[in-house]
């Protein structure tokens, strides 16, 4: 049996989901612990490797399998998020400050899957694999359970985190907002507050707050998504928009207020599932403002006359 196939093995035992028991992810863990197709188990070892210059080049060069630069992001949502959620990958291990669009982000095996690995086909791997198991469980499980409450919409912020919102069209939306239009319009996202329909302080960073002086002590009044663009320093002022308003007047008044000591300029964004719905709204939208539609994720509304994207 060649390394691939025995790699999708121990995946397998490793707790890895069926999607996750495939070529790429194979590949992925043998890059992660350095094993060519003549190397023995035992001398897999632990090192920090980026997507590209790391992971992709090491199986380009041992197992001849030249994956396109726009696999990068298959190898990062489909592979390593879930072998970080799984236990079996640490990111960013060496730096775990690394701003999330950083090209020194990185990914290392986790010191109990290495020893999995390194156990394979011994007398010896029955027993780490119980000991991974009691220390990460195993992925394929904690997502069965999930499903039993199938509604839940799963999200990863840029930062890795994973959080499980509630069920509707608003959550769907705000994941749409994470996923396509903060890497198309922010530049080293920091997420500082994120709400859920059902539970509306479910993501807050208190100390950046407090650092900037903002008093967010009343979660209600902040808009349902808070993002700090790092290069630039501007906050930007996110509402999905299904149900409640879009930034209208009233609203920019609140918010001006409560962001009054924050010196480096506010983006106000109207987030909308479609362009049907921003119609609906489209009387009430502040100028000055921005409405970016989740059906058109490259393009932007400028409610801004002689000016594109940017503070106030």
């Amino acid at each position: 049996m060649d390394k691939i196939e025995e790699a999708k093995i121990i995946l397998k035992d490793l707790g890895m989901p069926g999607a996750q028991q495939n070529d790429i992810s194979a590949l992925t863990l043998l890059s992660l612990c350095a094993i060519k197709e003549n190397s023995d188990w035992s001398t897999a070892k632990r090192s920090s490797q980026s997507i590209t210059k790391g992971i992709m080049s090491f199986i380009k060069e041992n197992y001849h399998k030249d994956y396109a630069p726009n696999t990068r992001e298959t190898f990062r949502r489909q592979v390593l998020h879930q072998f970080v959620q799984g236990g079996i990958a640490e990111y960013n291990p060496d730096d775990p400050n690394l701003p999330t669009n950083s090209p020194n982000a990185h990914y290392a095996i986790t010191l109990q899957a290495l020893e999995v690995v390194k156990n394979f086909n011994t007398n010896k791997y029955k027993k780490s694999i119980i000991a991974f198991k009691k220390k990460h469980g195993f992925l394929v499980e904690i997502y069965q359970k999930k499903r039993k409450n199938i509604a839940i919409v799963p999200i990863i912020l840029p930062d890795e985190t994973y959080l499980e919102l509630s069920p509707g069209k608003h959550n769907e939306v705000q994941v749409a907002v994470v996923n396509e239009f903060v890497p198309r319009f922010i530049i080293k996202p920091k997420v500082l507050y994120f709400g859920d329909t059902a539970k509306k302080d479910l993501f807050l960073d208190s100390s950046s707050f407090f650092k900037m002086k903002i008093n967010v002590t009343e979660h209600d009044k902040l808009p349902d998504m808070v993002i700090l663009d790092q290069k630039r320093k501007w906050l930007f002022l996110i509402e999905v928009v299904t149900s409640h308003g879009p930034m209208n007047p009233k609203r920019i008044f609140e918010l001006e207020k409560m962001f009054a000591n924050y010196k480096h300029g506010l983006v106000f964004i109207s987030a909308f599932p479609n362009f049907s719905e921003f119609k609906h709204h489209s009387n009430d939208i502040s100028w000055e403002t921005e409405v970016w539609l989740a059906d058109f994720p490259d393009h932007m509304i400028h409610y801004n006359g002689d000016k594109f994207i940017g503070p106030r």
